[in-house]
């Protein structure tokens, strides 16, 4: 179980995220000594499960399609980036087509992605023992031009693996570690060099 501060409502709160196991695609060494493929292969064993519950229940304030549909969208990672942002968790991105252009052209600065572009980043995380357990859903929404200026324009949102939308801070849980460590890149983070898709 773990514990994340959010601000609601005036008030900060603890978001307690209970990570779900998923012993049947456990390997026999830590997450980070597996190669590509052997993250690939966790993958396999977890994809369907894993996209069955982002979609469980109600979202409420994220659109219901933007987690029925992203499946669909251009794959931008060719294996589960090696953990490192997101809690350690291993990534798989997917960019809706009107970003997937300008995203898979990997710039590391001018990155102009247009109004729209959707990008969602399924996330597992592997432990010391080999342990499996599935991770949420991340999403951005890029948004017109001077909408939410202290975010680069970006929506941010979460959704947990079994479905339930996440409240969190996206000022400091979100845009500024972004902003700071990808304010070059217009705020995207992308898959580590050698997992990119090209």
């Amino acid at each position: 179980m773990k514990k994340l501060p959010i601000y609601l409502g005036g008030v900060f709160a603890t978001l307690l995220i209970s990570a779900t196991a998923h012993a049947a695609c456990d390997v026999d060494k830590p997450g980070y000594e597996l190669s590509g493929d052997e993250a690939e292969s966790v993958y396999d064993c977890l994809k369907a499960d894993l996209q069955a519950g982002y979609q469980e229940g109600p979202k409420r304030w994220i659109s219901e399609d933007f987690v029925k549909d992203y499946p669909g969208w251009t794959k931008a990672s060719a294996f589960p980036a090696a953990p490192g942002f997101h809690g350690g968790r291993f990534l798989v991105t997917y960019v809706n087509a009107i970003g997937a252009d300008e995203y898979l052209k990997y710039k590391p600065e001018d990155v102009q992605v247009p109004a729209g572009t959707k990008i969602a980043k399924e996330s597992f995380a592997i432990d010391d023992d080999g342990k499996v357990s599935k991770g949420p859903l991340f999403l951005m929404e890029k948004v017109s031009a001077g909408t939410s200026q202290e975010t680069g324009d970006w929506y941010y949102m979460m959704v947990a693996p079994n479905g339930a939308p996440q409240a969190v801070n996206v000022m400091t849980a979100c845009s500024e570690c972004h902003l700071e460590n990808f304010g070059e890149q217009g705020g995207l983070g992308y898959p580590v060099e050698d997992a990119r898709i090209r």
